[in-house]
Protein backbone atom coordinates (compact mmCIF):
# COMPACT_ATOMS: atom_id res chain seq x y z
CA UNK A 1 0.00 0.00 0.00
CA UNK A 2 1.38 3.37 -0.95
CA UNK A 3 1.65 6.27 1.46
CA UNK A 4 -1.77 7.85 1.10
CA UNK A 5 -1.33 10.76 3.47
CA UNK A 6 -2.39 13.72 1.35
CA UNK A 7 0.05 16.54 0.70
CA UNK A 8 -2.82 19.01 0.87
CA UNK A 9 -3.55 18.25 4.52
CA UNK A 10 -3.37 21.18 6.88
CA UNK A 11 -1.69 21.22 10.24
CA UNK A 12 -3.38 19.42 13.11
CA UNK A 13 -6.16 21.34 14.77
CA UNK A 14 -5.26 23.07 18.05
CA UNK A 15 -5.95 21.07 21.14
CA UNK A 16 -9.65 20.82 21.65
CA UNK A 17 -10.81 21.07 25.28
CA UNK A 18 -13.35 18.33 24.59
CA UNK A 19 -10.48 15.89 24.11
CA UNK A 20 -8.74 16.46 27.44
CA UNK A 21 -10.62 13.55 29.02
CA UNK A 22 -10.77 11.44 25.89
CA UNK A 23 -10.68 7.65 26.19
CA UNK A 24 -8.06 5.63 24.32
CA UNK A 25 -9.63 3.14 21.94
CA UNK A 26 -6.39 1.11 21.73
CA UNK A 27 -5.52 -1.49 24.34
CA UNK A 28 -8.81 -1.17 26.14
CA UNK A 29 -9.89 -3.37 29.01
CA UNK A 30 -13.31 -3.02 27.41
CA UNK A 31 -12.34 -5.03 24.35
CA UNK A 32 -14.07 -8.14 25.69
CA UNK A 33 -17.13 -6.17 26.82
CA UNK A 34 -17.42 -3.11 24.57
CA UNK A 35 -20.99 -2.50 25.72
CA UNK A 36 -19.51 -1.35 29.03
CA UNK A 37 -17.34 1.15 27.18
CA UNK A 38 -20.30 2.55 25.27
CA UNK A 39 -22.36 2.78 28.45
CA UNK A 40 -19.56 4.60 30.30
CA UNK A 41 -18.89 6.99 27.42
CA UNK A 42 -22.59 7.74 27.04
CA UNK A 43 -22.90 8.49 30.76
CA UNK A 44 -19.85 10.77 30.74
CA UNK A 45 -20.17 12.50 27.39
CA UNK A 46 -23.61 11.92 25.91
CA UNK A 47 -24.14 10.77 22.35
CA UNK A 48 -20.83 12.06 20.92
CA UNK A 49 -17.68 11.24 22.88
CA UNK A 50 -14.07 12.37 22.51
CA UNK A 51 -11.71 9.43 21.96
CA UNK A 52 -8.10 8.80 21.06
CA UNK A 53 -7.12 6.41 18.30
CA UNK A 54 -3.80 4.53 18.07
CA UNK A 55 -0.92 6.88 18.80
CA UNK A 56 -3.13 9.34 20.68
CA UNK A 57 -4.83 10.72 17.55
CA UNK A 58 -8.05 12.56 18.52
CA UNK A 59 -11.43 11.67 17.04
CA UNK A 60 -15.11 11.63 17.95
CA UNK A 61 -17.05 8.42 18.61
CA UNK A 62 -20.71 8.85 17.63
CA UNK A 63 -22.76 6.72 20.03
CA UNK A 64 -26.38 7.74 19.48
CA UNK A 65 -28.71 6.06 17.00
CA UNK A 66 -30.15 9.41 15.94
CA UNK A 67 -26.68 10.96 15.64
CA UNK A 68 -25.21 8.09 13.58
CA UNK A 69 -28.26 8.25 11.31
CA UNK A 70 -27.81 12.00 10.94
CA UNK A 71 -24.10 11.78 10.13
CA UNK A 72 -24.59 9.03 7.54
CA UNK A 73 -27.56 10.84 6.04
CA UNK A 74 -25.82 14.20 5.55
CA UNK A 75 -22.83 13.74 3.28
CA UNK A 76 -22.68 17.48 2.71
CA UNK A 77 -21.69 17.89 6.38
CA UNK A 78 -19.85 14.65 7.12
CA UNK A 79 -18.08 13.34 4.04
CA UNK A 80 -16.01 10.26 3.22
CA UNK A 81 -12.89 11.74 1.60
CA UNK A 82 -10.30 11.30 4.31
CA UNK A 83 -7.98 13.89 2.78
CA UNK A 84 -9.99 16.45 4.74
CA UNK A 85 -8.56 15.15 8.03
CA UNK A 86 -6.88 17.84 10.10
CA UNK A 87 -4.57 15.29 11.74
CA UNK A 88 -2.61 13.98 8.76
CA UNK A 89 0.62 15.68 9.80
CA UNK A 90 0.54 13.54 12.96
CA UNK A 91 -0.01 10.20 11.19
CA UNK A 92 3.09 8.01 10.66
CA UNK A 93 3.49 5.96 7.50
CA UNK A 94 3.12 2.69 9.46
CA UNK A 95 0.06 3.75 11.44
CA UNK A 96 -2.04 0.59 12.13
CA UNK A 97 -5.29 2.18 10.99
CA UNK A 98 -3.91 3.45 7.71
CA UNK A 99 -5.69 0.73 5.67
CA UNK A 100 -8.97 2.13 7.05
CA UNK A 101 -8.34 5.81 6.40
CA UNK A 102 -5.57 6.20 3.83
CA UNK A 103 -7.30 7.64 0.79
CA UNK A 104 -7.57 5.22 -2.12
CA UNK A 105 -9.36 5.56 -5.49
CA UNK A 106 -12.13 3.44 -4.03
CA UNK A 107 -15.90 3.64 -3.82
CA UNK A 108 -15.41 3.88 -0.06
CA UNK A 109 -13.86 7.34 -0.35
CA UNK A 110 -15.72 8.61 -3.41
CA UNK A 111 -18.34 11.31 -3.02
CA UNK A 112 -21.29 12.75 -4.91
CA UNK A 113 -21.74 11.75 -8.52
CA UNK A 114 -18.48 9.81 -8.52
CA UNK A 115 -19.71 7.68 -5.63
CA UNK A 116 -23.04 7.07 -7.34
CA UNK A 117 -21.20 5.98 -10.50
CA UNK A 118 -18.96 3.55 -8.61
CA UNK A 119 -21.72 2.21 -6.37
CA UNK A 120 -23.92 1.70 -9.42
CA UNK A 121 -21.30 -0.57 -10.98
CA UNK A 122 -21.10 -2.66 -7.80
CA UNK A 123 -24.88 -2.82 -7.46
CA UNK A 124 -25.35 -4.05 -11.03
CA UNK A 125 -22.52 -6.58 -10.69
CA UNK A 126 -23.91 -7.99 -7.44
CA UNK A 127 -27.46 -8.00 -8.77
CA UNK A 128 -26.27 -10.53 -11.33
CA UNK A 129 -25.62 -13.06 -8.56
CA UNK A 130 -28.43 -15.60 -8.48
CA UNK A 131 -29.37 -15.93 -4.80
CA UNK A 132 -30.72 -19.46 -5.21
CA UNK A 133 -27.52 -20.50 -6.94
CA UNK A 134 -25.47 -18.80 -4.22
CA UNK A 135 -27.39 -20.69 -1.53
CA UNK A 136 -26.82 -23.97 -3.38
CA UNK A 137 -23.10 -23.25 -3.74
CA UNK A 138 -22.86 -22.31 -0.05
CA UNK A 139 -24.51 -25.60 0.93
CA UNK A 140 -21.96 -27.51 -1.15
CA UNK A 141 -19.11 -25.49 0.37
CA UNK A 142 -20.53 -26.06 3.85
CA UNK A 143 -20.83 -29.80 3.26
CA UNK A 144 -17.20 -30.02 2.17
CA UNK A 145 -15.98 -28.05 5.17
CA UNK A 146 -18.11 -30.07 7.59
CA UNK A 147 -16.97 -33.36 6.03
CA UNK A 148 -13.38 -32.44 6.87
CA UNK A 149 -14.07 -32.49 10.63
CA UNK A 150 -17.35 -34.40 11.06
CA UNK A 151 -15.62 -37.72 11.68
CA UNK A 152 -13.55 -36.38 14.56
CA UNK A 153 -16.49 -35.31 16.73
CA UNK A 154 -14.93 -31.91 17.42
CA UNK A 155 -14.07 -28.71 15.61
CA UNK A 156 -12.95 -25.15 16.13
CA UNK A 157 -15.78 -23.55 14.22
CA UNK A 158 -14.29 -20.11 13.64
CA UNK A 159 -11.18 -21.33 11.84
CA UNK A 160 -12.59 -24.54 10.40
CA UNK A 161 -15.91 -23.15 9.23
CA UNK A 162 -17.09 -19.58 9.89
CA UNK A 163 -14.13 -17.82 8.26
CA UNK A 164 -13.60 -20.35 5.49
CA UNK A 165 -17.12 -20.49 4.07
CA UNK A 166 -17.83 -16.81 3.29
CA UNK A 167 -14.35 -16.37 1.84
CA UNK A 168 -14.83 -19.28 -0.51
CA UNK A 169 -18.26 -17.96 -1.46
CA UNK A 170 -16.91 -14.45 -2.04
CA UNK A 171 -14.02 -15.49 -4.26
CA UNK A 172 -16.34 -17.79 -6.22
CA UNK A 173 -18.84 -15.05 -7.06
CA UNK A 174 -15.91 -12.82 -8.05
CA UNK A 175 -14.56 -15.50 -10.39
CA UNK A 176 -11.48 -16.48 -8.42
CA UNK A 177 -10.48 -20.13 -7.85
CA UNK A 178 -11.57 -20.88 -4.28
CA UNK A 179 -8.90 -23.43 -3.41
CA UNK A 180 -5.18 -23.18 -3.02
CA UNK A 181 -2.62 -21.35 -0.96
CA UNK A 182 -3.19 -17.94 -2.54
CA UNK A 183 -6.83 -17.92 -1.42
CA UNK A 184 -5.84 -18.88 2.12
CA UNK A 185 -3.25 -16.10 2.06
CA UNK A 186 -5.93 -13.69 0.90
CA UNK A 187 -8.12 -14.68 3.87
CA UNK A 188 -5.26 -14.06 6.30
CA UNK A 189 -4.31 -10.76 4.69
CA UNK A 190 -7.88 -9.48 4.73
CA UNK A 191 -8.15 -10.33 8.42
CA UNK A 192 -4.88 -8.57 9.18
CA UNK A 193 -5.74 -5.46 7.17
CA UNK A 194 -9.20 -5.21 8.76
CA UNK A 195 -8.41 -6.36 12.29
CA UNK A 196 -4.68 -6.63 12.99
CA UNK A 197 -3.43 -8.51 16.03
CA UNK A 198 -0.19 -7.80 17.86
CA UNK A 199 2.75 -8.42 15.54
CA UNK A 200 0.68 -8.14 12.35
CA UNK A 201 1.57 -5.64 9.61
CA UNK A 202 -1.77 -4.37 8.24
CA UNK A 203 -0.17 -2.09 5.64
CA UNK A 204 1.87 -4.93 4.12
CA UNK A 205 -1.18 -7.23 4.26
CA UNK A 206 -3.29 -4.68 2.40
CA UNK A 207 -0.58 -4.39 -0.25
CA UNK A 208 -0.67 -8.18 -0.81
CA UNK A 209 -4.48 -8.09 -1.08
CA UNK A 210 -4.20 -5.44 -3.78
CA UNK A 211 -1.64 -7.45 -5.71
CA UNK A 212 -3.85 -10.55 -5.70
CA UNK A 213 -6.92 -8.64 -6.88
CA UNK A 214 -4.86 -6.91 -9.59
CA UNK A 215 -4.00 -10.37 -10.89
CA UNK A 216 -7.67 -11.39 -10.86
CA UNK A 217 -8.66 -8.30 -12.88
CA UNK A 218 -5.98 -9.00 -15.46
CA UNK A 219 -7.17 -12.59 -15.76
CA UNK A 220 -10.79 -11.51 -16.26
CA UNK A 221 -9.80 -8.95 -18.87
CA UNK A 222 -8.40 -11.85 -20.88
CA UNK A 223 -11.02 -14.48 -19.98
CA UNK A 224 -14.30 -12.94 -18.77
CA UNK A 225 -16.96 -15.13 -17.22
CA UNK A 226 -20.34 -15.03 -15.43
CA UNK A 227 -18.93 -13.37 -12.32
CA UNK A 228 -18.89 -10.07 -10.44
CA UNK A 229 -15.43 -9.06 -11.69
CA UNK A 230 -16.33 -9.56 -15.35
CA UNK A 231 -19.59 -7.64 -14.95
CA UNK A 232 -17.68 -4.73 -13.40
CA UNK A 233 -15.18 -4.79 -16.26
CA UNK A 234 -17.91 -4.66 -18.92
CA UNK A 235 -20.13 -2.07 -17.22
CA UNK A 236 -20.86 0.99 -19.41
CA UNK A 237 -19.39 3.28 -16.73
CA UNK A 238 -15.97 2.17 -17.95
CA UNK A 239 -14.11 1.92 -14.64
CA UNK A 240 -10.33 1.67 -14.85
CA UNK A 241 -8.56 -1.46 -13.68
CA UNK A 242 -7.33 0.38 -10.60
CA UNK A 243 -10.86 1.51 -9.72
CA UNK A 244 -12.16 -2.03 -10.13
CA UNK A 245 -9.35 -3.45 -7.99
CA UNK A 246 -10.11 -1.04 -5.17
CA UNK A 247 -13.85 -1.67 -5.33
CA UNK A 248 -13.41 -5.44 -5.50
CA UNK A 249 -11.30 -5.28 -2.36
CA UNK A 250 -14.21 -3.53 -0.66
CA UNK A 251 -16.68 -6.14 -1.91
CA UNK A 252 -14.58 -9.15 -0.90
CA UNK A 253 -13.58 -7.69 2.47
CA UNK A 254 -17.21 -6.91 3.30
CA UNK A 255 -18.28 -10.40 2.24
CA UNK A 256 -15.63 -12.20 4.27
CA UNK A 257 -14.66 -10.83 7.68
CA UNK A 258 -18.01 -9.32 8.75
CA UNK A 259 -19.99 -12.27 7.40
CA UNK A 260 -17.66 -14.74 9.11
CA UNK A 261 -18.18 -13.01 12.44
CA UNK A 262 -21.93 -12.81 11.78
CA UNK A 263 -21.90 -16.61 11.40
CA UNK A 264 -19.73 -17.15 14.47
CA UNK A 265 -21.69 -14.75 16.67
CA UNK A 266 -24.95 -16.37 15.61
CA UNK A 267 -23.67 -19.87 16.36
CA UNK A 268 -22.54 -18.65 19.77
CA UNK A 269 -26.03 -17.28 20.46
CA UNK A 270 -27.73 -20.48 19.33
CA UNK A 271 -25.39 -22.65 21.41
CA UNK A 272 -25.48 -20.57 24.60
CA UNK A 273 -28.92 -18.99 24.84
CA UNK A 274 -31.66 -21.34 26.00
CA UNK A 275 -34.28 -19.27 24.17
CA UNK A 276 -32.84 -20.63 20.96
CA UNK A 277 -31.54 -23.96 22.21
CA UNK A 278 -35.09 -24.93 23.17
CA UNK A 279 -36.53 -23.97 19.81
CA UNK A 280 -33.95 -24.63 17.10
CA UNK A 281 -34.29 -28.42 17.24
CA UNK A 282 -32.17 -29.36 14.28
CA UNK A 283 -31.42 -26.10 12.61
CA UNK A 284 -34.19 -24.12 10.94
CA UNK A 285 -36.49 -22.69 13.60
CA UNK A 286 -35.22 -19.39 15.05
CA UNK A 287 -32.10 -19.18 12.90
CA UNK A 288 -33.47 -16.07 11.19
CA UNK A 289 -34.30 -14.48 14.55
CA UNK A 290 -30.84 -15.30 15.85
CA UNK A 291 -29.16 -13.77 12.80
CA UNK A 292 -31.16 -10.57 13.23
CA UNK A 293 -30.62 -10.37 16.99
CA UNK A 294 -26.88 -10.63 16.46
CA UNK A 295 -27.01 -7.62 14.14
CA UNK A 296 -28.59 -5.67 17.00
CA UNK A 297 -26.52 -6.93 19.94
CA UNK A 298 -23.21 -8.26 18.56
CA UNK A 299 -22.94 -6.67 15.15
CA UNK A 300 -19.73 -7.80 13.40
CA UNK A 301 -18.65 -4.24 12.54
CA UNK A 302 -18.70 -2.54 15.93
CA UNK A 303 -17.24 0.78 14.84
CA UNK A 304 -16.44 2.24 11.44
CA UNK A 305 -13.89 4.91 10.67
CA UNK A 306 -15.24 7.14 9.45
CA UNK A 307 -16.53 10.50 8.32
CA UNK A 308 -14.75 13.85 8.19
CA UNK A 309 -16.44 17.16 8.93
CA UNK A 310 -16.69 19.35 5.84
CA UNK A 311 -16.83 22.53 7.95
CA UNK A 312 -17.37 23.60 11.53
CA UNK A 313 -20.66 22.27 12.83
CA UNK A 314 -22.37 20.86 15.91
CA UNK A 315 -23.43 17.32 16.69
CA UNK A 316 -24.88 15.97 19.90
CA UNK A 317 -24.05 19.20 21.67
CA UNK A 318 -20.40 19.03 20.59
CA UNK A 319 -18.52 21.57 18.52
CA UNK A 320 -17.07 19.65 15.59
CA UNK A 321 -14.29 21.38 13.69
CA UNK A 322 -13.71 21.19 9.97
CA UNK A 323 -11.54 18.15 9.25
CA UNK A 324 -12.37 16.34 12.49
CA UNK A 325 -12.70 12.57 12.22
CA UNK A 326 -15.92 10.91 13.35
CA UNK A 327 -16.01 7.19 14.12
CA UNK A 328 -19.44 5.65 13.55
CA UNK A 329 -20.38 3.69 16.66
CA UNK A 330 -22.69 1.20 14.94
CA UNK A 331 -22.85 -1.19 17.91
CA UNK A 332 -23.48 1.61 20.40
CA UNK A 333 -26.18 3.09 18.18
CA UNK A 334 -27.93 -0.27 17.84
CA UNK A 335 -28.20 -0.53 21.63
CA UNK A 336 -28.96 3.14 22.27
CA UNK A 337 -31.26 3.31 25.32
CA UNK A 338 -33.16 6.11 23.57
CA UNK A 339 -34.51 3.56 21.09
CA UNK A 340 -34.67 0.70 23.62
CA UNK A 341 -35.69 2.56 26.80
CA UNK A 342 -36.40 -0.61 28.78
CA UNK A 343 -32.95 -2.05 27.93
CA UNK A 344 -34.64 -4.73 25.84
CA UNK A 345 -33.34 -5.03 22.30
CA UNK A 346 -35.75 -7.02 20.21
CA UNK A 347 -35.04 -9.00 17.08
CA UNK A 348 -38.47 -8.27 15.66
CA UNK A 349 -37.34 -5.55 13.26
CA UNK A 350 -34.36 -4.85 11.05
CA UNK A 351 -33.92 -1.10 11.46
CA UNK A 352 -30.44 -1.62 12.92
CA UNK A 353 -27.45 0.27 11.52
CA UNK A 354 -25.25 -2.77 11.01
CA UNK A 355 -25.09 -2.13 7.27
CA UNK A 356 -24.75 1.60 7.94
CA UNK A 357 -27.19 4.13 6.49
CA UNK A 358 -27.51 6.71 3.76
CA UNK A 359 -25.76 6.85 0.40
CA UNK A 360 -22.64 5.13 1.72
CA UNK A 361 -24.46 2.21 3.30
CA UNK A 362 -23.60 -1.30 2.16
CA UNK A 363 -24.86 -1.28 -1.45
CA UNK A 364 -27.89 -3.27 -2.45
CA UNK A 365 -28.05 -6.26 -2.79
CA UNK A 366 -24.93 -6.98 -0.71
CA UNK A 367 -26.83 -7.33 2.61
CA UNK A 368 -29.14 -9.88 0.98
CA UNK A 369 -26.20 -11.89 -0.34
CA UNK A 370 -24.50 -11.77 3.07
CA UNK A 371 -27.73 -13.05 4.63
CA UNK A 372 -27.86 -15.93 2.13
CA UNK A 373 -24.28 -16.91 3.00
CA UNK A 374 -24.70 -16.59 6.77
CA UNK A 375 -28.11 -18.24 6.94
CA UNK A 376 -27.03 -21.16 4.75
CA UNK A 377 -23.86 -21.63 6.78
CA UNK A 378 -25.71 -21.77 10.10
CA UNK A 379 -28.63 -23.89 8.91
CA UNK A 380 -26.43 -26.41 7.13
CA UNK A 381 -24.16 -26.89 10.12
CA UNK A 382 -27.08 -27.47 12.48
CA UNK A 383 -28.74 -29.83 10.04
CA UNK A 384 -25.62 -31.92 9.49
CA UNK A 385 -24.59 -31.95 13.17
CA UNK A 386 -27.88 -31.77 15.10
CA UNK A 387 -26.33 -32.52 18.51
CA UNK A 388 -23.70 -29.79 18.18
CA UNK A 389 -22.75 -28.29 21.57
CA UNK A 390 -20.00 -26.10 22.93
CA UNK A 391 -16.83 -27.90 23.99
CA UNK A 392 -16.19 -25.31 26.72
CA UNK A 393 -18.28 -23.35 29.18
CA UNK A 394 -19.85 -20.24 27.62
CA UNK A 395 -17.86 -18.01 29.95
CA UNK A 396 -14.62 -19.42 28.55
CA UNK A 397 -15.28 -18.05 25.07
CA UNK A 398 -13.22 -14.95 24.31
CA UNK A 399 -13.60 -12.20 21.76
CA UNK A 400 -10.85 -11.01 19.48
CA UNK A 401 -9.24 -7.97 21.14
CA UNK A 402 -10.63 -5.35 18.79
CA UNK A 403 -12.74 -2.24 19.12
CA UNK A 404 -13.56 -2.42 15.41
CA UNK A 405 -14.75 -5.95 14.71
CA UNK A 406 -16.82 -8.17 17.00
CA UNK A 407 -15.84 -11.79 16.54
CA UNK A 408 -14.82 -14.76 18.65
CA UNK A 409 -11.20 -15.77 18.91
CA UNK A 410 -12.34 -19.40 18.78
CA UNK A 411 -15.56 -21.42 18.97
CA UNK A 412 -14.72 -24.99 20.03
CA UNK A 413 -17.57 -27.47 19.63
CA UNK A 414 -18.21 -31.19 19.91
CA UNK A 415 -20.78 -33.53 18.44
CA UNK A 416 -21.36 -37.17 17.59
CA UNK A 417 -18.80 -38.21 14.93
CA UNK A 418 -20.46 -38.82 11.62
CA UNK A 419 -19.79 -39.11 7.89
CA UNK A 420 -21.04 -36.22 5.77
CA UNK A 421 -21.38 -37.13 2.12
Amino acid sequence: MTDTRPALAGSPAPECPAHRDAVHLAGLEYQQTPSELYRDLRARHGTVAPVLLDGGIPAWLVLGYTEVSYVTGHDELFARDSRRWNQWDSIPADWPLLPYVGHQPSVLFAEGEEHRRRAGVITRALAGVDQFELARDCRHLADRLIAAFAGSGQAELMGDYAHALPMRAAVRICGMPHGGADTRQLVDDLRISLDAADGDDPVAAYTRVGERIHRLVREKRERPGPDVTSRMLTHPAGLTDEEIVQDLISVIAAAQQPTANWIGNTLRLLLTDERFALNVSGGRLSVGEALNEVLWLDTPTQNFIGRWAVHDTQLGGRQIRAGDCLVLGLAAANTDPQIWPEAHVGAENSSHLSFSNGEHRCPYPAPLLADVIARTAVETLLERLPDLVLAVEPGELTWRPSIWMRGLAALPARFTPSVVA
